[in-house]
């Protein structure tokens, strides 16, 4: 029968620092290993932090790169077309002087007896080829109608010679031209109801748009954007 010691108080308190030195170590150990842990994720964490906030920052600037190339586009855009609709209403108005200077000078044409007979006549036969009747009305402006009565007899006679047909025109003095116009005739028939304005200001509005192509070609250069021509 083995017999049982008692610990004598040095061994008690032997045994209790070795208790006590096992626990701190153990304690300290896992404070270690807890620090460790910490530090990691704490790593982990501010790397994902950082990230974020790189992300964050990135996209930050992505976008307001974005806007700015947007808001740099309109603008570049938008002074495009103020300076093409600046050009383009240059160009109008470089038009429109030059048909206001013809206009003025329209009057001209009739100052010349002979030379205004031979255009009066050349607009009378062009209304007797398209009103294509045997008896037709000229309006013209009362100064002019000695000079339109001339003009009348040699439509009538070429009208003759290239048709073979006879036509007769008289003046419409109940209907004159206003004398405002700056000459030229307005033939009339379909028993009134059918006119053609062959004065000088009709054929000079059908100028202006027959021609205006060419004219812009002339003035301004080809448009390349242009894709279809009158």
């Amino acid at each position: 029968m083995s017999s049982i010691h008692a610990l004598s108080d040095d061994q008690v308190g032997q045994e209790l620092r070795k208790m006590t030195a096992f626990i701190k170590q153990e304690a300290e150990e896992k404070a270690r290993e807890i620090e460790i842990k910490a530090n990691e994720e704490f790593s982990m964490e501010k790397g994902k932090l950082v990230l974020q906030e790189t992300d964050a920052i990135d996209a930050a600037y992505a976008k307001k790169f974005k806007q700015a190339t947007m808001s740099q586009q309109i603008t570049r855009s938008t002074v495009a077309n103020k300076t093409r609709l600046r050009v383009l209403g240059a160009r109008q108005e470089l038009l429109d002087d030059i048909f206001q200077a013809a206009e003025k000078r329209l009057s001209e044409g009739t100052e010349d007896r002979a030379k205004y007979e031979g255009i009066l006549k050349d607009l009378i036969l062009e209304g007797f080829y398209a009103m294509n009747e045997p008896e037709l009305q000229i309006r013209a402006r009362k100064a002019d109608y000695e000079v339109v009565k001339g003009a009348i007899e040699k439509a009538e006679e070429e009208y003759k010679e290239k048709t073979g047909r006879e036509v007769k025109a008289t003046i419409d003095e109940e209907n004159e031209v206003a004398e405002g116009s700056a000459g030229g005739v307005v033939i009339v028939g379909g028993n009134g109801k059918i006119d053609i304005d062959n004065t000088l200001e009709a054929r000079l509005d059908l100028l202006k748009e027959s021609a205006l192509p060419a004219m812009r070609k002339a003035l301004f250069g080809e448009n390349p954007n242009r894709k279809f021509f009158d």
